[in-house]
């Protein structure tokens, strides 16, 4: 039997990688105790998609159980042993607000639950493949001291600079910057994360996401802002803009693109290896395009407002660097592009809206 863990299993990307991994003959044992709604309120509970893995695949094996319980999760690995071939975690606390409101809670699952899981991996299956969903966030603001140039609709980088064609590599320091204290928990997981295949040489391997979107993501307002965006245009509910003009650039992957890249790394481990993980310059849009694609998909216009109070160590200009993961994997290719990612996320949100 393999086995393939999926901690997060009910949110955007752990959900997608259980239907991946199971479409590939895996036994998928899900790890999510929906925190999602804890962080975030009922609007963002993840429970619809649990039971939507429950009754859709045969092989899904769910635990309500806290990554941060070691007990708990030495207990899942042990029970599987040998038999895990993967391991995707997804499970965080993903927003940079709330992370300010609770510090100890949102380091002690971004950080220490990541170091619970690696631990029983180490434990229990050394020759595992171990992915981690890490963030662009890692990065703090130093993207912001970039040359930009203001244009009609966004924010762009200087075309003299060596970032414009194919967006920001892995190489752009962690150091001596702002990140917000989420992007420092994510940071501590993260290096956590390569060093356990550097020095126990297991196969990690670290996903610096952009923006991660989807049809099933439960988009709210700390998290998700594409998914977020379109809810609130088809539904009706106000919006508001948080800064730079509301011409901050983000680029954004589609969850089975991501999933994808998963599929591939597995194949092939680099222990330690470190990826940009977004849409680069294939699919990406400042928040006034992104708006204006949401009207147009739903046909109305956006009741939205605008703050000059920008979100701390956010991105004015994000574009992520995919070439040092296409070199590894050149097999690997986008299947969807913005208009597409756009549609899902529009038809997965009206059909949830229907169901409510």
């Amino acid at each position: 039997m393999s086995v393939a863990v999926v901690t997060g299993s009910c949110g955007l990307i752990g959900a997608e990688s259980v239907h991946r991994f199971a479409a590939e003959g895996f036994t998928v044992v899900g790890i999510d105790n929906d925190m999602r709604s804890q962080f975030f309120g009922k609007e963002a509970s993840t429970d619809w998609s649990r039971r939507q893995l429950e009754q859709t695949i045969s092989d899904y094996r769910h635990y309500s159980v806290d990554i941060r319980d070691s007990d708990s999760i030495d207990h899942i690995f042990a029970e599987y042993g040998g038999d895990i071939d993967v391991v995707i975690h997804t499970a965080a606390q993903p927003s940079h607000d709330w992370a300010a409101k609770e510090p100890m809670t949102d380091f002690s699952v971004n950080a220490t639950g990541t170091l619970v899981l690696l631990e029983a991996a180490r434990k229990h299956c050394l020759e595992a493949c171990f992915m981690f969903t890490s963030t662009n966030k890692v990065y703090g603001d130093a993207p912001n001291r970039l040359p930009l140039v203001e244009t009609e609709t966004r924010w762009e980088l200087d075309p003299a600079h060596r970032y414009y064609d194919r967006g920001i590599d892995e190489t752009m320091s962690i150091d001596q910057c702002k990140h917000s204290l989420f992007g420092v928990s994510k940071i501590a997981a993260d290096v956590l994360v390569q060093e356990y295949g550097r020095y126990f040489g297991m196969n990690t391997g670290v996903f610096r996401g952009g923006c991660l979107t989807g049809g099933g993501h439960s988009g709210t307002q700390l998290h998700g802002f594409l998914s977020y965006l379109m809810r609130c245009c088809v539904s009706g509910e106000p919006y508001t803009i948080f800064g730079y003009k509301g011409k901050q650039v983000r680029d954004n992957i589609h969850s089975q693109d991501l999933i994808n890249m998963f599929w591939h790394f597995f194949q092939d481990p680099r222990p330690g290896e470190v990826y940009n993980a977004g849409g680069s310059r294939h699919s990406n849009c400042s928040m006034l395009e992104a708006i204006a694609l949401c009207e147009d998909r739903a046909k109305k216009k956006m009741n939205y407002t605008y703050s000059d109070d920008h979100r701390s160590g956010d991105h004015i200009w994000w574009i992520s660097d995919v070439s040092k993961f296409r070199s590894h994997y050149p097999q690997w290719e986008y299947l969807y592009d913005l208009d597409g990612i756009m549609d899902a996320i529009h038809e997965g949100w009206c059909e949830r809206i229907v169901a409510q």
